[in-house]
């Protein structure tokens, strides 16, 4: 019998990363890449390493979460030419889970405590 990933039995976080248009989703989608402004990278780096990592995307005023991926690599220096925008950093691959528009509505219930207990959108 296969032994249990040592990654199967550390905490798990999560975290939701606005997009600024549904074109980035789709390449993340097709690609299994996604890449986030330099200030996040040492945030998700440092999460990545201690714990399983899941990211929630939306796309800015949108309304909805386009889906969930879950953090497969931590995040390099190679940048992407995808993305079109000179302020993104390093590419990181994620697995993508569920692909959905689900309305904010849907998570209203859902309290962030580090945030001042303000919605999850």
């Amino acid at each position: 019998s296969k032994s249990p990933s040592p990654r199967q039995y550390m905490p798990v976080r999560y975290f939701v990363m606005k997009s600024s248009n549904f074109q980035n989703i789709e390449i993340s989608q097709q690609k299994g890449i996604w890449s986030t402004t330099p200030s996040n990278e040492r945030k998700l780096n440092g999460a990545f390493w201690e714990s399983v990592v899941y990211l929630i995307f939306s796309v800015q005023g949108s309304g909805h979460f386009q889906g969930f991926a879950r953090m497969h690599s931590s995040i390099g220096c190679e940048k992407s030419q995808d993305w079109g925008s000179a302020g993104l950093g390093g590419v990181f691959k994620v697995e993508w889970i569920r692909k959905e528009s689900i309305p904010f509505q849907c998570a209203h219930h859902l309290l962030n405590p580090w945030n001042d207990n303000k919605k999850v959108q």
